[in-house]
């Protein structure tokens, strides 16, 4: 069984506990796959990996690897998913969620990711994409906000939400309490982390359990 590692987003690096755990857990390093949240906002020659947030959190923690690959729609389909086939760990970029979850539905990579024996990881948008279910949020300019549930690849069977601009003051108003009557809902504060490791949650930072329309902050157990 594979570790998934559902980031919320870190604004400088990565916590050194959760350094550790990430050293513990990605033992082979020969190759990172790295899927983008923005897949067609890229022209021109491939992107440096070095620019990618996401990469620099892995460069500062030491985590390095013998082959860096972006994936976006530059890339064929049959490379991205013999790409995938070969990672030793596969992290799902930040950026729009609902983009991405089409460019994974267009280059059918989401069985392909399932079938990995990778170490994977996804932040914020990504982390949305690996849960079974989230919720899309479009602020129309009134009170009212339309949603929209989306499936995700669905490593785990819980709803996931991280975005930079909420928190539990935004999570308790109960904008989630519908999907949570249909699947517990785990509701990320910016600077936290989730493990899940063989069935087995950890958690680090602010991290909030929402099921049936009730809300609690997580004891962190990292």
């Amino acid at each position: 069984m594979s570790t998934h590692y559902y980031f919320s987003w870190f604004n400088d690096f990565f916590p050194e506990k959760l350094v550790k755990w990430l050293h513990e857990d990605i033992t082979d390093r020969k190759s990172l796959v790295m899927i983008s949240a923005e897949p067609s906002g890229y022209t021109g020659e491939q992107i440096n990996i070095d620019d990618v947030s996401e990469c620099t959190w892995l460069n500062q923690a030491n985590i390095i690897f013998d082959e860096y690959h972006f994936i976006d729609y530059r890339m064929q389909k049959e490379d991205a998913q013999r790409l995938i086939h070969n990672a030793s760990v596969i992290f799902l970029c930040g950026g729009d969620p609902v983009l991405q979850n089409d460019f994974l539905a267009d280059y059918e990579l989401s069985n392909v990711i399932k079938n990995s024996n990778a170490v994977i990881m996804g932040a914020s948008a990504g982390a949305l994409n690996m849960a079974a279910k989230w919720l899309s949020l479009k602020n129309t300019g009134y009170e009212v906000e339309t949603s929209t549930i989306y499936d995700g690849i669905g490593f785990d069977h819980f709803a996931y939400e991280s975005h930079s601009k909420r928190d539990y003051a935004a999570f308790v108003q109960g904008y989630l309490f519908p999907l949570s009557e249909e699947i517990d809902v785990y509701a990320a504060e910016q600077e936290s982390a989730m493990r899940v490791k063989d069935g087995k949650i950890d958690i680090m930072g602010p991290v909030y359990l929402i099921s049936h329309s009730k809300i609690q902050k997580l004891v962190e157990t990292l």
